[in-house]
């Protein structure tokens, strides 16, 4: 999102077509997904409302799970893992769940807290899809494999780093759609005709080498249901 902040300062002419930013109406971006009023235009990644999909699969890989933590950078270095967590509160109980979150600036801190976490009986984890978790993500899946604990990811490239499920967008048909924008624009399009996008395409993606090796048995549907399963 910093990013996207900078080019818009640089210029209000030259078009720019952003691929997953969370939130970029609240960042204060665009004034509205519909019509963006100047140069910008895009797709925007997950809603906050999609956390409830990441609790919702790790009660069906881990049903004996009665807490379970949400790792993020804390609001100063990104708001968006804060407001992930925010949005899933109300959801934990309905799932007869305790959540906690882990909000994280390095790996040392991301290894202490999920193991001060794990001290926790029938506890899961789950990484949000935002810089802390992506940039921690080693120290994550390795905590996780140490503890054998059960750990929904937002992205499809944690599980082939060794994590165990992901539910998440599928970012290469984001950058392709983003490619169509593009084209668009060269044709002579104005990107404040485009409307900003969201994500229609998600994928769930099963280890199941790392399923077996921490004892965890995936429900035969879910494995049906997977988009890609890694053996």
């Amino acid at each position: 999102m910093s990013t996207a902040l900078t080019l818009r300062k640089e210029t209000t002419t030259i078009p720019i077509v952003f691929v997953n930013l969370a939130d970029p109406v609240g960042a204060g971006l665009i004034p509205s997904l519909a019509r963006t009023g100047g140069n910008i235009t895009g797709f925007t990644a997950y809603e906050y409302a999609t956390s409830s999909k990441w609790l919702e699969v790790l009660k069906e890989i881990a049903p004996r799970i009665k807490q379970a933590a949400i790792i993020f950078a804390p609001p100063e270095i990104n708001p968006t893992g804060e407001n992930f967590y925010r949005s899933l509160v109300p959801v934990a109980p309905r799932l007869s769940v305790d959540l906690t979150p882990i909000r994280v600036r390095n790996a040392a801190e991301t290894q202490a807290g999920i193991d001060a976490f794990a001290a926790k009986p029938d506890s899961g984890l789950i990484a949000a899809a935002e810089p802390g978790a992506i940039n921690n993500r080693a120290a994550i899946i390795a905590a996780a494999a140490r503890h054998r604990m059960p750990a929904v990811y937002p992205f499809r490239f944690f599980v082939a780093d060794g994590g165990l499920v992901s539910y998440g967008i599928d970012l290469n048909d984001q950058f392709r759609r983003a490619a169509a924008y593009v084209d668009r624009i060269l044709k002579g399009a104005n990107p404040a005709d485009l409307p900003v996008q969201a994500p229609d395409k998600f994928q769930l993606v099963i280890n199941l080498k790392i399923a077996k090796a921490q004892g965890i048995k995936i429900p035969p549907l879910m494995l049906t249901l997977a988009d890609e399963v890694i053996e």
